[in-house]
């Protein structure tokens, strides 16, 4: 069955949420901090975002080991168990994990099967006609490969939930707003027309997983199926905005999904300590709201964003776009009212545009990336560039 066939939704907008995937801990001094999904809920409920008509909120549950097993290579996920139980050896180096960025931890294959279960949880929701968007903030670990962990990722949520939407003979659109390359998904789905795989990141040049070039474009049957975007630092609102509208609205309409599957890493956000991006909340805000009015169905998956309160801002805003709700602050004008973190004037940023010819230069980079896929893949896919 199509997606495009399914039943009018319920809701609008179903949020996939457990304080058990929000309490898992990484470690004091690791940048990847579950909590924030806590965070972004709190602030949904100061803004008036949960209570209302067209709204619903599941608690996830763990997927069996044969869901992860779709994607996943199963010899590494033996590996994966024994981490989990706080079993280490130096072959475990050789699947990534026992590095500063994969961490041995206890819990970690439980924590596992309880997130990819957020995700798979998204995907149900939508197809089932519970809602037509559906998003899990502790998701979209988009680093980790089939056979190995990489970039504070083990296992592939979204991994595992294409190979479960491509089984049910859907077609599904990977559109990634990390900062961060995609590289475990574009590697694992590299060949495959079924899947269009867009990422708009920052350059492998300056930036963690160091991939990601505009001219990997797929290969074999999926040529022309996989689209990079990788942007200068410093790169900002009006250049992001600009090279979005001119790449995903053409290239979703030509590819006509039945699913989009996004990546919503918040890690874009100008004050993030990782990252070189200058993007605004707004900016953020805006993206998800085109991807709501572009896909028939969303599933939306957290990513990365390693400042923690902004993070929650940003992922709140996205939470207002699935909703179609406009955020409205409950404690406004209280005496003794909540202070959250640094979020005092509210969800969105002042206005912060890169000047000068560190913006001439992004401006002129992403131009010459948008003008060669629109040579290359456009005509692959059947697109008309706007």
């Amino acid at each position: 069955m199509s997606a495009r066939d399914s039943a009018s939704p319920a809701h609008l907008a179903a949020l996939i949420y457990g304080d058990a995937l929000a309490r898992f801990d990484y470690g004091d001094d690791h940048p990847f901090k579950p909590i924030r999904a806590r965070n972004t809920l709190e602030l949904c409920v100061r803004y008036g975002l949960l209570d209302e008509p067209g709204i619903v909120q599941r608690e996830p549950q763990p997927v069996e080991p044969a869901y992860i097993e779709r994607f996943h290579d199963p010899a590494y996920l033996e590996v994966l168990r024994r981490a989990s139980a706080g079993t280490y050896d130096v072959a475990m180096l050789a699947r990534g994990i026992g590095t500063e960025d994969c961490p041995v931890l206890r819990g970690l294959w439980e924590f596992c099967l309880l997130s990819t279960g957020a995700t798979r949880a998204c995907v149900e929701a939508v197809l089932d006609g519970t809602a037509r968007r559906a998003f899990n903030l502790v998701g979209g670990f988009h680093h980790a490969f089939r056979d190995h962990a990489e970039g504070f990722c083990y296992a592939s949520d979204v991994g595992a939930a294409i190979e479960d939407l491509l089984e049910r003979g859907l077609r599904v659109a990977y559109v990634d707003i990390d900062a961060h390359h995609g590289n475990g998904v574009q590697d694992a789905f590299y060949g495959d027309e079924r899947v269009l795989k867009i990422s708009l990141h920052e350059s492998g040049a300056t930036l963690y997983p160091f991939g990601g070039a505009e001219t990997e474009v797929g290969e074999g049957r999926g040529y022309g199926f996989n689209v990079n975007v990788p942007l200068l630092e410093r790169t900002d609102d009006e250049v992001y905005l600009e090279v979005f509208e001119r790449l995903v609205p053409p290239l979703l309409a030509a590819f006509r999904p039945d699913i989009v599957v996004a990546e919503l890493g918040a890690d874009t956000h100008v004050s993030d300590p990782l990252t070189h991006l200058r993007l605004t909340s707004g900016a953020y805000y805006q993206v998800v709201q085109r991807l709501c009015a572009l896909a028939p169905r969303l599933v939306g998956v957290g990513g990365g964003g390693y400042d923690v309160f902004r993070t929650a801002r940003c992922w709140t805003l996205a939470w207002a776009a699935m909703a179609e709700r406009e955020p409205r602050d409950e404690y406004a004008g209280l005496v003794g009212g909540m202070m959250f973190g640094s979020e005092i004037d509210g969800l969105f940023d002042r206005p912060m545009p890169t000047t000068g010819e560190a913006k001439e230069r992004a401006l002129a980079e992403a131009r010459r990336i948008v003008e060669f896929h629109h040579r290359t893949v456009f005509p692959r896919l059947g697109a008309t560039p706007p």
